[in-house]
């Protein structure tokens, strides 16, 4: 009886496998952006800017939206030179979208160069990370923290759908939460947070814009080598700098064209790289995946019993099973935050937050 189980729910898995991969080589056309209104927030630098210039590159019309016009016009430059034809519209627009109707004045100015018609994708790229010690945070921090984490999407969110809601306009949004989104370290504590809220915003999103033949999608980048992640280094916890000496980052482009994949393939949960997808695979839930053969793989790799007890994997029972990957990366992490217990605590005593 055993062995007929194991068999049927082997066969079950392999038709399963067979059927998806059918369907994705056959059936599931690629987005393609060619002739589309992109909307980009975030567009004026760093990975904002570089999904900016790929859209263009790809023949769609490109708008951005981000607070300094003086960045905004280098940016819009830079589109300029990769156009690929003269019908292109290239548009930018300083507007602050931390607010409720400062997102919804950016969206309306958008689609007003295009006989106002909702744009047909929008990424929420904008975002800015301050690393610093929770001990050291106020009132005006935490909240600032949530505004361009969380707030600067979720706004753009609002302002989209119910505008795409109203003109029963079909497409897509696409959220840039980060890897910070899926775990967190010491230092983050004004990052992730909204991190974490962007993706439950997407989840609920992913299956109530379905009523509307809304797509959604949400990326979770490493590093990124951009203007923005010199900034945060400078007031980056030391400890926090000694965790991520050996993280290999990934520069605008690379993550750009690896989000821009993501949303073509049709992935909810978008990551580009294997430690990205070991941690998708370990903490995405019941959130639609992307490749049930490789995600299944990349779970296991993630996964850790750590009482010993049964795990169960395609319906076997397998006792003692411990994986390698993410436990001895937060082993890791963990010994790297306790060796700096002192010089933390003579930290404090300078700051005069101990005595």
């Amino acid at each position: 009886m055993i062995a007929n189980a194991i068999l049927t729910a082997c066969t079950a898995v392999a038709l399963t496998i067979t059927y998806s991969l059918y369907r994705r080589m056959f059936f599931k056309k690629k987005w393609d952006p060619r002739g589309k209104h992109c909307y980009v927030t975030g567009g004026s630098a760093g990975a904002g800017l570089a999904i900016a210039k790929l859209l263009v590159r790809k023949g769609a019309h490109v708008s951005i939206v981000a607070r300094n016009q003086e960045r905004l016009d280098t940016a819009l430059k830079e589109l300029e030179t990769v156009r690929q034809s003269p019908d292109q519209t290239i548009k930018a627009y300083s507007y602050s979208i931390d607010n409720a109707s400062g997102a919804a004045e950016a969206l309306e100015a958008a689609c007003q160069a295009h006989d106002g018609r909702c744009p047909d994708a929008q990424f929420f790229v904008a975002g800015t990370s301050r690393p610093g010690h929770f001990v050291e945070q106020s009132e005006e921090s935490l909240k600032k923290g949530m505004e361009e984490t969380y707030w600067c999407q979720a706004w753009s969110a609002l302002a989209a759908v119910r505008r795409m809601v109203r003109d029963q306009a079909k497409g897509k949004i696409v959220f840039v939460s980060s890897v910070l989104g899926y775990m967190s370290i010491v230092g983050y504590s004004t990052y992730s947070p909204g991190k974490f809220a962007t993706r439950g915003l997407a989840e609920t999103l992913q299956s109530e814009l379905m009523l509307y033949d809304i797509d959604v999608h949400i990326a979770f980048p490493g590093t990124i080598y951009s203007p923005g992640y010199e900034v945060e280094n400078q007031t980056k916890p030391k400890v926090t700098l000694k965790i991520e000496e050996s993280d290999g980052g990934a520069q605008p482009d690379a993550v750009a064209q690896g989000i821009l994949k993501g949303v073509q393939n049709g992935d909810f949960h978008i990551t580009y790289d294997f430690l990205l997808n070991v941690f998708r695979g370990s903490t995405r839930g019941s959130s639609p995946g992307n490749n049930f053969f490789m995600d299944s793989i990349y779970e296991l790799i993630g996964r850790v019993s750590t009482d010993s007890s049964q795990v169960t994997i395609l319906f076997i029972e397998v006792d003692d099973m411990f994986q390698i990957a993410l436990p001895f990366w937060r082993m890791s992490v963990d010994n790297t935050v306790r060796a700096h217990s002192e010089e933390h605590r003579q930290y404090l005593r300078d700051k005069g937050l101990i005595a």
